[in-house]
């Protein structure tokens, strides 16, 4: 059964698009973002959702159950610009029913 989820992205403009993503697609938080083009071409999801950049930072605002950080998003994360406590990367954020009601911002592009 497919099943949408009702997410809320503030873009790096700050404006805030409420959006439907869907949960059957093994998509993230990131591809979310590229495929309703809410960053401009070449500033999100740079290194393709391996957690090697951190183009995809984001700021979680709502107080949504999400995945454990890993090794490798935590050392990124580390190393990126305008990071706050609440900071994830949206390519590891994957999209599920449990992501229902998620709303973040966009970090600024550094």
């Amino acid at each position: 059964m497919e099943q949408d989820i009702n997410i809320k992205i503030t873009d790096r403009e700050g404006v805030t698009h409420e959006i439907q993503a869907p949960t059957d697609m093994a998509m993230n938080l990131m591809e979310v973002v590229r495929s309703y083009e809410l960053a401009p071409e070449g500033t999100i999801g740079v290194c393709g959702g391996m957690a090697m950049c951190a183009s995809c930072q984001c700021y979680v605002l709502s107080d949504t159950q999400l995945p454990e950080m890993q090794d490798d998003e935590e050392a990124m994360l580390s190393e990126a610009f305008y990071v706050k406590d609440n900071s994830r990367l949206g390519c590891q954020i994957q999209m599920t029913p449990d992501m229902d009601g998620l709303e973040v911002e966009l970090a600024p592009e550094s």
